[in-house]
């Protein structure tokens, strides 16, 4: 702590012990039990400000310290102290005990399940009167001595405000040492807590046992302090109170508690005189807080004058390959006949493959493959159903996450997964601890300047330039997947999973991820690869591993998977070598109805559209390919008006679509049926379809009798719930519900997706009578070859820009197409 702070709180504990000595007995109680209600709540910042778990069941450690001094001093002789540590532990031992089922559940389960531990704990009082007295309470309990001429309250204020001291400084090396940055490590995110050897709830059950203890230790000291305890005393409502202490003060802050505690226990006795209106003020009060300082009023004073630190970092380490990577032999990580079912459904089935070291290996597949559910069982996120997993000579696959990691397999995630709340730099240092955690208090291992020293070398080998100090929710798109790879070496893995590394990134930015992933691989790492950006792909993979509806469909160099008629199938459809819809004639275009001009669009710093521009013609189908991470899916959520454009202009038959919202375009008519279908799973397919017609509710039921007509199958099904149909019924159910728009024009995104080869055929079937009832359509689809069997023309992205377009015939015999999907020649 600072030099100021030891002064102020020196200050502050001078400033109580004179008012203990000065003022009356009555004040004095309020003082002590202020001081009771701080350190009660510096526990639950352990848990609430830490983890980030709620507990709405403090009040019944409290009671549990409170009762076992009483009993145990009153009935069988103890003197207090042992009482009171009796009671403590008393206290720390059931907490454990409630946090191990509890702390599985999250949300408003975690939340309830403490409330039921509360009421049960009051409960258990009333009906053990043998032994608590009922509901009489125990009475006559005495407070211990610790200078003959102080009073009762006097002797248990010093003990309490001795006591919140300890916790306070406890809590100060607790928050900033090892233990406290894995619980704000889990807090932030339990996947990536696992993925660096925590095992989240160890922690989670560490920090309420703390917390408990901390409840149970005050509990202990209000028993003296009142002379009797009853149930009534153990309220719900004062576990509220306590939970309250640490939102107003500031949750996860020092000074919060304390501050929370003031206002707690100050503001009854400035209401005295409004009693009936105590709980009215104190819920204005949160409101305020929360709606002016969601912070706590400590975060709130921070943000108004605290100073800023400059975050200009010493000069790193050099990025030495012998700095920040160990030279040493790393094992092999194998597949052996992996499987895997949800719900009935085989997501991968019979996966062998090898992640030899020194070498890059990359899975790829076109939508639906079973990709990342291969990695999330590498990895131990999903425990295979069938076949193992093997590191070297351990076998991985009934191990869980955190184990696995802890074996030398890390992983990064699609959706970069830092601890925010921590900095860059205690991002890499936590991952050093590979889960070892050491001491509660610890922290050397931690602030070790060896320790420090490579995390900042780790992070100048993998190119990141900025500050190690600032808190890593604020960095960028790129520096986070940077800051994620760097975490991931941290734990010195003998393989490295990465999924999608470079979704989102420029193609400056993804040359220099390619150029770190080869760097890894030099230093002797396995690198795993998900990725479908395929001229990435190609550029760095030794080996190619293509997966096709779950299994595998190919093994071998970029050159050999390039020219694998069976991948170019996977990924491309049916064959492009059969004509293009012989049997039906060309048909006149009719005038643009919708039109895109230089369309930029993405969701960060980088677009993810560079310049689109296209248009399609009244009465046509036109196709819109590409391979994963195209841009596909998002140019047709910015047409629709779920994504904002940054720039280009958009419209449907002259209307500008640009700056409008989703319900407005659709009234426009232009309907998106959206990847994954995304029917409302509760309620039935009537339903679903005649919310089709929100907008138009105009002979409504004649349409829903046309689309069951188009659409047999949903007849069948017609007030069953959405969510139990099958996924091409679904499929059926969301085209129905776009068609019941009454759309001008019809965008599918990836209506194939998921869907067994009859019901695609069946599916692109009622697709061809669209199109000759002359709907305008835009389709995005992943089986090509059949999108271009029925589109009329068709526009090729790759890497966010168009580059071919044609007539369907055209595109099938263009090089463009398949070299989009599979990256150009290696």
């Amino acid at each position: 702590m600072k030099h100021s702070s030891l002064v102020a709180g020196a200050a502050a504990v001078a400033l109580v012990l004179a008012l203990a000595f000065t003022l009356n007995s009555y004040y004095v109680f309020v003082l002590a039990s202020i001081v009771l209600i701080a350190i009660v709540g510096i526990g639950l910042n352990v848990l609430v400000g830490l983890t980030g778990q709620v507990s709405f069941g403090h009040v019944g450690f409290y009671a549990i310290g409170a009762y076992t001094v009483a009993i145990l001093t009153t009935k069988a002789g103890w003197s207090f102290w042992s009482a009171w540590a009796a009671g403590t532990f008393f206290a720390a031992v059931l907490g454990t005990l409630l946090a191990l089922p509890a702390l599985r559940v999250k949300g408003p389960y975690l939340a309830m399940i403490t409330i039921a531990f509360s009421f049960i704990v009051q409960h258990a009082i009333v009906e053990m009167s043998g032994l608590t007295g009922g509901q009489n309470g125990i009475m006559g309990i005495m407070p211990p001595q610790l200078i003959e001429s102080w009073s009762p309250e006097q002797t248990v204020t010093v003990l309490a405000l001795v006591s919140a001291v300890v916790l306070m400084l406890a809590y100060v090396r607790l928050a900033r040492g090892t233990w406290g940055a894995a619980m704000r490590a889990v807090n932030d995110s339990e996947t990536a807590a696992q993925s660096i050897g925590l095992n989240p709830l160890v922690v989670k059950v560490v920090a309420f046992t703390v917390s408990a203890a901390a409840a149970g230790l005050a509990g202990g000291l209000f028993a003296p302090l009142s002379g009797f305890v009853t149930a009534e005393t153990f309220s719900f409502m004062q576990s509220i109170l306590f939970v309250l202490v640490v939102i107003l003060g500031g949750a996860g802050t020092v000074l919060g508690p304390i501050v929370g505690a003031l206002v707690v226990g100050l503001l009854p006795e400035l209401l005295a005189s409004l009693e009936s209106y105590r709980l009215l003020f104190f819920g204005a009060l949160l409101l305020v807080v929360l709606w002016v300082a969601p912070d706590g009023v400590v975060g709130l004073w921070r943000q108004m004058f605290r100073k800023h630190k400059s975050d200009q970092a010493p000069a790193a380490m050099p990025a030495t390959e012998n700095v920040a990577l160990s030279k040493r032999e790393r094992a092999t990580l194998a597949a052996e006949g992996l499987g895997i079912t949800f719900g009935g459904v085989r997501a991968v089935s019979d996966l062998s493959m090898h992640v030899p070291p020194s070498s890059v290996t990359s899975l790829i597949g076109p939508n639906g493959a079973g990709k990342t559910t291969a990695l999330n069982m590498l990895s131990g996120f999903y425990r295979p159903s069938t076949g193992a997993v093997r590191l070297g000579d351990k076998t991985l696959s009934a191990s869980s996450a955190f184990r696995i990691s802890r074996a030398g397999v890390a992983r990064t995630y699609q959706t970069s997964q830092l601890f925010g709340t921590l900095s860059v730099e205690d991002n890499i240092a936590l991952a050093m601890c590979r889960g070892r955690l050491g001491g509660l208090f610890s922290s050397a291992r931690y602030h070790a300047p060896s320790v420090r020293q490579h995390a900042r070398a780790l992070l100048a080998f993998c190119g990141y330039e900025g500050s190690p100090y600032i808190a890593a929710a604020g960095l960028a798109h790129v520096d986070r997947r940077l800051v994620e790879i760097a975490r991931a070496l941290a734990t010195d893995p003998d393989v490295l999973l990465l999924d999608e590394p470079a979704a989102g990134l420029s193609r400056e930015d993804k040359d220099r991820l390619a150029a770190l992933l080869r760097r890894i691989a030099s230093m002797g790492v396995g690198v795993a690869l998900v990725e479908h950006d395929m001229a990435l792909v190609m550029a760095i993979s030794d080996q190619l591993v293509v997966l096709d509806a779950g299994k595998r469909l190919a093994v071998g160099t970029p050159a050999e998977v390039q020219n694998d008629p069976a991948v170019k199938q996977a990924y491309l459809g049916e064959s492009l070598d059969a004509p293009v819809r012989d049997a039906k004639a060309p048909r006149e275009p009719g005038k643009e109805l919708l039109g895109v001009d230089s369309l930029v669009a993405g969701y960060g710093a980088e677009p993810v559209l560079h310049g689109i521009s296209l248009h399609v013609r009244a009465g046509e189908m036109v196709a819109l390919l590409g391979a994963n991470g195209a841009g596909k899916s998002t140019l047709m959520r910015t047409l629709s008006g779920l994504h904002r454009s940054q720039s280009g202009a958009m419209h449907i038959d002259g209307h500008q679509l640009e700056g409008r919202g989703a319900e407005e375009v659709v009234g426009l008519g232009l309907v998106l049926v959206p990847e994954g279908r995304q029917v409302f799973p509760e309620l039935s397919v009537l339903d679903n379809i005649r919310l089709g017609a929100f907008l138009d509710p105009t002979d409504r039921e004649a349409r829903v009798e046309s689309m069951l007509q188009r659409f047999p199958r949903l007849r069948e099904r017609l007030h069953q719930r959405a969510g139990l149909l099958s996924g091409g019924e679904q499929q059926m159910l969301a085209v129905a519900r776009g068609l019941m728009s009454r759309p001008r024009v019809l965008l599918l995104d990836e209506p194939s997706l998921g869907l067994a080869p009859k019901v695609i055929a069946e599916l692109f079937a009622a697709l061809d009578r669209l199109r000759d009832e002359n709907m305008t359509i835009l389709l995005v689809d992943q089986m090509a070859g059949l999108a271009l069997a029925l589109a009329d023309r068709a526009y090729v992205l790759e890497g966010g820009h168009v580059v071919a377009e044609g007539t369907a015939a055209q595109i099938a015999a263009n090089d463009d197409l398949a070299q989009a999907y599979l990256g150009g020649h290696a």
